[in-house]
């Protein structure tokens, strides 16, 4: 996803507490909206409400949110300060649905280890605009 003049960049750090995940959905809500994002906004704001909580559960430090939308994709990233790599665990009653329900909605995550810690993150995409008929064939 390049830099073209449709494309909405948003750094946050946000607070260690778990008021960051409404912060995190407010932010992100509000940058689908000015990038024009076609695709599903509940969906990526799940997305994000899972990466900022398992980032505040079971990572280090305060999160890191980064957004990078255009009209047909977005890249969520949250980075911490933990170097432990998180992998999908067997889900239960006390929770191991956060990483079930990215690989479910994404295109796409990932885990980019850092001097500092480690970014997850994670891309969605919007469907296909639909193609234009042309007008003679509408008929």
């Amino acid at each position: 996803m390049g830099n073209g003049p449709s494309t909405y960049q948003v750094e946050r750090r946000l607070a260690k507490k778990l008021s960051s995940i409404t912060e995190a959905r407010e932010v992100v809500g509000r940058a689908l909206m000015a990038c024009g994002y076609r695709g599903e906004h509940d969906q990526v704001i799940l997305v994000v409400s899972e990466l900022v909580t398992n980032a505040l559960i079971h990572g280090a430090g305060a999160p890191v949110l980064r957004l990078t939308c255009g009209e047909s994709r977005v890249r969520l990233e949250v980075g911490d300060a933990r170097t432990e790599i998180p992998r999908p665990r067997e889900p239960d009653a006390d929770g191991g649905w956060g990483l079930h329900v990215i690989e479910q909605l994404a295109t796409g995550w990932g885990v980019s280890p850092r001097d500092d810690g480690k970014v997850v993150w994670c891309e969605l995409a919007a469907p296909p605009a639909p193609a234009a008929v042309p007008e003679q064939l509408a008929n």
